[in-house]
């Protein structure tokens, strides 16, 4: 990701444009380096976790800290990638690489939209649709995320439109032109279907939310913020986390010269990286959100409390013994 390779064939004039751009790599490299750091210890702990839960809340956190870990683990290639400012591991990983990242966007997102439709559904309408609300339920809507990403990232990710070699030069994903037709079919669905109806639906969910928290006087002021919370983390996530990427892959779309393109890659890299944080979503769900994850950071901090006190009293304890020596050393 440290140079991109921009390449632009012009059929009605055969002229062809190629351009190498070199972007300052060390922020990105510190950013993909502190969410591998931090992403992949949290994700595997969440995944521990959310195995014991028994609700539908759980299924779904569950699912997506194994979809935030597998794009953690690829994101070892990227680093790589942006280490040496080449692709080194050939096609088929590239092309496997960008498979993960958008499996990892879509079916991030649409979780997202699942937390944020359960949680509409238990505020607002507690007894109507409880059938939906089941942890089969839950699993079964899971499973069909997964599948359809799948499916989907399956028809539009190609050799192509992936990964390109010049020489002994190789890029992966920073390939900008010439953008075929599937690519730019497929960009234009995933900016709508895979961030402008997810946001709406969070949208619509936190605002029946906000209309039954009001009507309702038997919520706890805790509870309410609880649900705030849990709400306004996972539309951020929507809209910090996936919205420049769609953003910038809907631009692409609209681009066709290699000057636009060179004043688009920086803002495009600068998205990639944001839309990185994503691996972080679960467990800032989990832990700063869910009841069970508070008593259980609240337990780790208290743990670590104690600890430290108990060093401090071991420390004073081996000083008082010391003192305690010397004095009758003296004595004698």
């Amino acid at each position: 990701m440290d140079s991109a390779i921009l390449n632009q064939t012009n059929l009605s004039t055969s002229h062809s444009c190629t351009m190498e751009s070199s972007v300052n790599q060390r922020v990105i490299l510190a950013a993909y380096s502190l969410f591998f750091i931090v992403g992949f210890p949290a994700n595997c702990l969440s995944l521990y976790v959310h195995i014991r839960q028994k609700n539908e809340l759980g299924v779904y956190l569950f699912n997506l800290a194994l979809s935030d870990l597998t794009f953690t683990v690829g994101l070892s290639l990227w680093l790589d990638f942006l280490w040496r400012g080449i692709w080194a591991h050939g096609g088929y990983v590239c092309v496997l690489s960008v498979y993960f990242l958008f499996t990892n966007f879509y079916t991030s997102d649409a979780l997202l939209c699942c937390i944020a439709v359960d949680r509409y559904l238990a505020v607002a309408h507690p007894l109507k649709y409880t059938s939906l609300r089941k942890v089969g339920t839950a699993a079964a809507v899971s499973v069909a995320i997964w599948v359809l990403v799948i499916c989907f990232n399956a028809t539009t990710i190609t050799w192509k439109d992936s990964y390109q070699e010049i020489n002994t030069f190789s890029v992966c994903f920073d390939i900008f032109l010439p953008l075929s037709e599937n690519l730019a079919r497929a960009n234009v669905v995933r900016f709508f279907l895979g961030f402008i109806v997810p946001v709406v639906m969070v949208v619509f969910s936190s605002w029946g939310i906000c209309l039954a928290v009001k009507s309702n006087q038997a919520t706890e002021e805790q509870e309410r913020k609880r649900i705030w919370k849990l709400l306004t983390v996972v539309l951020l996530c929507l809209l910090f986390c996936f919205g420049p990427i769609h953003v910038m892959m809907l631009l692409r779309t609209l681009v066709d010269d290699c000057r636009t393109v060179a004043w688009l890659l920086y803002p495009y890299k600068i998205s990639i990286a944001i839309s990185s944080l994503n691996c972080l979503a679960d467990p800032l769900l989990y832990c700063f959100i869910t009841r069970t994850g508070q008593a259980n950071v609240n337990q780790v901090v208290l743990f670590l409390q104690g600890k430290k006190r108990s060093k401090e009293e071991d420390s004073i304890d081996e000083k008082c013994l010391e003192v305690s020596l010397q004095t009758n050393f003296i004595n004698r």
